[in-house]
């Protein structure tokens, strides 16, 4: 099985404190500094924040980008079909920004990254489903790339049937190896079985985990676990 290797990664969230590290943005509003004014005010929060970790992580725009996002842009989606239900024409811009794979779209456009940029949702199961595409695109000559798992709360009338998803993105470059500057955090993403119940991985919850809040994380659907194993002397 292929080693999978953390060399950095961003994250934002309003729902945690920083604490003085850098790669966690804790700002109500991202700025979306890494998407022309015109791109950008097309961009829900997610996407702008999505954008700027991607420029961050992947400032020469040529690295795989998976993203996961379990609901995607449930609002867009709902108000293009409460429109559609009272007779008014659909709108092809709106349209194009509901689909799952809109912000990766969108910072390909922004950024002239032309590699391969995949939209995951699974049902719950995203992060498992990320870690198990990474593993076959670095088994795939790549040496790196860079995942994201983002999601936000799911419009109010299907919040009883969807676990809560407060708003957070993540963005992680995972690589076949350790990356060379010291002064970057090193660990070996170690997966392992698991029989216990958890519950459903949020974007939240990988936050919590690279702050090192917890010592692992679990997938219930797939039955596999990861840990941080450090490669630092």
């Amino acid at each position: 099985m292929t080693d999978l290797y953390l060399q950095d990664w961003r994250a934002w969230t309003p729902h945690r404190e920083a604490e003085g590290d850098s790669r966690l943005d804790t700002s109500d509003k991202p700025a979306g500094k890494a998407i022309p004014s015109m791109l950008r005010r097309r961009l829900n929060l997610l996407g702008r924040a999505v954008c700027d970790m991607l420029s961050d992580l992947d400032p020469d725009a040529d690295s795989v980008v998976l993203h996961a996002s379990r609901h995607g842009d449930g609002e867009r989606t709902l108000e293009m079909l409460y429109g559609l239900n009272e007779g008014e024409p659909l709108s092809p811009a709106r349209f194009g920004l509901s689909v799952h794979n809109a912000t990766v779209g969108v910072y390909s456009i922004a950024s002239g990254n032309r590699r391969s940029q995949q939209a995951i949702a699974a049902s719950g199961g995203e992060w498992a489903a990320l870690m198990a595409e990474a593993r076959g695109y670095l088994a795939d000559t790549h040496s790196s790339l860079v995942i994201v798992f983002s999601d936000q709360p799911v419009p109010a009338r299907f919040a009883s049937h969807a676990p809560e998803s407060p708003f957070a993105a993540v963005a992680l470059r995972i690589g076949q190896a350790p990356t060379a500057d010291a002064s970057l955090d090193a660990g070996r993403i170690v997966e392992t079985p698991v029989t216990t119940e958890a519950s459903t991985l949020q974007p939240l919850d990988i936050i919590d985990w690279l702050m090192d809040k917890r010592a692992d994380v679990a997938c219930p659907m797939s039955r596999r676990g990861w840990q941080l194993a450090n490669v630092r002397p």
